[in-house]
């Protein structure tokens, strides 16, 4: 059965882009840490990173550059804060996560609550940036 993800790459599932090329995908995470909490994931359903294919891996960090800057230009942060858990959905991800603190990245704290509308706004904000 396919990941969550792989149904959200082949359009099954709805998502808030922020980037895409023919390899990556990048979207809001829906239970985000902070406003533009992204996720970036490879098109290709692998559940380990580490068991990504060479040339995968090698270019899902400077894709998640790409997506870090466009996101620090529109969410107040100090940085972003990149986080790879791996246990939560079988699809290889990295978490992008606007930070102004090391207790930003806490996954087992509170979260805060966005709408639909208020996520849809902040994806189209990244992806003018």
């Amino acid at each position: 059965m396919p990941s969550i993800f792989t149904r959200i790459v082949n359009g099954e599932i709805p998502c808030h882009r922020v980037a895409e090329d023919d390899r990556y995908l990048a979207f809001l995470d829906i239970n985000p840490l902070r406003e533009g909490h992204t996720l970036v994931i490879p098109k290709v359903e692998v559940d380990y990173l580490f068991d990504l294919e060479e040339d995968l891996l090698a270019g899902i960090l400077p894709f998640s550059r790409e997506v870090a800057r466009k996101i620090e230009a529109v969410v107040p942060c100090a940085r972003i804060g990149v986080s790879v858990i791996g246990l939560e959905v079988p699809h290889a991800h990295v978490h992008l996560i606007p930070i102004d603190g090391v207790h930003d990245m806490e996954f087992s704290r509170a979260r805060p609550s966005f709408t639909p509308e208020q996520l849809a706004a902040t994806a189209e904000r990244i992806r003018n940036a």
